[in-house]
């Protein structure tokens, strides 16, 4: 298992590859089988993202769950359900045609919250999977998400930009609440509406690349 300055370095050139599906695969090999924090004690899968590999939009939540772990792919089963959803009716977007994974890449013990030490652990890989893909736009969904990234729980980092950086880029990153916690609360599906909706305005006029 790669560490240190070996980590270090298998990263930095998995993110100079040319596709970004190449720099996506570099980024799993560094990772490979994984037992830098406390979580892989419990896993059954390394859940590590799925999607476009040069998505404009890259969707990122907390953890895997129950039906993740077993599946090895983020956002499956009723939350998955929800967020597929919440993709097509308002951004016009298949789950195929953005890139959606999590802060930290096993599920932690019955579904609770990854600790600090579990998402530092996680977060070079994070880094490179942004660097990778390189998103123009970011949808960060819920607390624990946002609080490690924007440095805001979701009530005061919701329905408004904030810039994200990674080593050699960046994106706009919007706020919004999980649809774990919209399967629970589903009066708040009124406010995720009101920050998708500012998602797809800025989807909207997103020049072409090059």
């Amino acid at each position: 298992m790669l560490t240190g300055v070996e980590l270090q370095e298998a990263l930095r050139a998995a993110v100079r590859r040319p596709d970004p599906a190449a720099r996506l695969l570099g980024v799993r090999e560094a990772m490979g089988d994984c037992h830098r924090c406390r979580l892989c004690e419990g896993r059954k899968s390394l859940v590590f993202g799925v999607g476009d590999p040069a998505a404009r939009l890259l969707v990122l939540g907390e953890g895997p769950g129950e039906q993740e772990d077993l599946r090895g792919e983020p956002f499956v089963g009723p939350a998955g359900a929800m967020l597929d959803g919440m993709l097509e009716r308002v951004l016009g977007l298949r789950r195929h045609q953005v890139y959606i994974l999590n802060m930290v890449k096993c599920r932690p013990p019955r579904n609770r919250n990854p600790q600090d030490d579990e998402i530092e652990a996680c977060r070079p890989f994070l880094r490179a999977q942004l660097a990778s893909v390189r998103p123009d736009l970011v949808l960060v969904l819920g607390s624990v998400a946002s609080k490690a990234l924007l440095g805001e729980g979701i009530t005061a980092a919701r329905g408004r930009w904030h810039g994200l950086a990674w080593p050699g880029g960046g994106a706009r990153a919007m706020a919004t609440f999980h649809p774990a916690y919209l399967l629970r609360k589903p009066e708040d599906k009124r406010l995720t509406f009101e920050d998708l909706k500012l998602v797809k305005a800025a989807l909207d006029v997103l020049p072409p690349r090059s």
